[in-house]
């Protein structure tokens, strides 16, 4: 695990989608949260979050998509996710973040605008 982690926002539909390859830690997962957070502050109804295959999340990134979560359902967001390995797909049903956020195991779907 490092510290090192890329987060970019790219437009695809109309959607904006945050894409995540690397490290979420503690540290990191702040980049991730001041993405979605200019995100809501431009008005978007409907967020895609796109992970990387080989991204690792500890529970300190964990923390991030919790915090997130909340804030979406306080906004009356849409939250896609696509690209979680099956490992962190388990993390999230085990901590009730697929209840929170749509999952979209098919990233070509997701690209397409499939969130929500």
């Amino acid at each position: 695990m490092s510290n090192n982690i890329e987060v970019s926002v790219r437009t695809i539909n109309d959607i904006p989608v945050i894409a995540i390859k690397g490290d979420v830690t503690a540290v990191t997962g702040a980049e991730v949260k001041t993405a979605y957070e200019t995100i809501s502050r431009e008005g978007a109804m409907k967020i895609g979050c796109h992970f990387d295959p080989a991204c690792y999340i500890n529970s300190g990134g964990l923390a991030f998509f919790i915090e997130i979560a909340s804030e979406s359902r306080k906004n009356k967001q849409t939250v896609c996710i696509c690209g979680l390995s099956d490992h962190f797909l388990k993390i999230f049903k085990m901590v009730g973040l697929t209840r929170c956020f749509d999952i979209i195991d098919d990233p070509e779907e997701a690209m397409k605008g499939g969130c929500g």
